[in-house]
């Protein structure tokens, strides 16, 4: 996963001495690189986690302005120049108000480069899940549920950017395929966190184990989605 947010950082032409906004920080792996690239410049670091946010402070210190907050409630006291976010977006229902938030946090002509899971992202994993879901003794918590992602299309996305006025927009698709060395802790931590924290501690490895068994084989299919677009000028 850092390994892919450094890549789309890579996308994020600086000079040094910008502000920008890491939305959606995690633990920070990604956002202390943003500040490597920024010896005179400012990062602010989001995340609606306050575990995430103590976790990049204790990364960073007073090298960044990191704050929990909601990203489709997102205040900043002054406008960035520039906007990342990696492995974020997804996780947001509310993709309309999540744009408009984030154009109003930029200056005019400020730029966005993100990436998220995109349509088609997880899909074996994600129906393994949720065949699993429905079983006893683990459909008291999660029969039904429609999963924790906004798993949404390039076309989408883009559409929606250009009717909040954005421009200079650029969506597309990445297949990235990971086959992790050890998948029950991949899962665990990584790919289906969210489904086990609905669920009691004693059927968390069970649920795992299950999943992986549906599975034709332990590896996990990535469709990101990337977007690059400009706030208006």
């Amino acid at each position: 996963m850092e390994a892919m947010g450094r890549e789309v950082l890579d996308r994020l032409d600086l000079r040094g001495d910008e502000r920008v906004l890491d939305a959606g920080c995690g633990t920070g792996r990604v956002t202390a690189a943003l500040v490597e690239r920024l010896p005179r410049g400012d990062v602010v670091a989001v995340d609606g986690s306050p575990a995430m946010v103590e976790a990049t402070r204790e990364r960073l210190g007073d090298r960044a302005d990191v704050r929990v907050a909601d990203l489709v409630e997102l205040e900043l006291d002054r406008p960035v120049d520039a906007i990342l976010s990696t492995a974020t977006f997804h996780w947001i229902a509310d993709h309309e108000r999540l744009f408009a938030r984030l154009r109003d946090a930029l200056r005019p002509g400020g730029r966005l480069v993100a990436q998220c899971g995109g349509a088609g992202n997880i899909v074996a994993l994600k129906a393994a899940a949720e065949r699993v879901g429905e079983r006893e003794p683990y459909a008291d918590a999660l029969g039904g549920w429609p999963g924790p992602w906004n798993f949404a299309s390039t076309g989408e996305t883009a559409e929606r950017l250009r009717r909040l006025r954005w421009v200079d927009v650029w969506t597309w698709y990445q297949h990235v395929r990971v086959e992790p060395e050890d998948p029950h802790e991949y899962l665990g931590t990584v790919a289906l966190g969210s489904h086990l924290e609905r669920l009691s501690e004693p059927l968390r490895g069970p649920f795992i184990d299950e999943v992986l068994a549906e599975l034709d084989e332990p590896v996990v299919e990535y469709v990101r989605l990337n977007i690059l677009a400009r706030r208006a000028s």
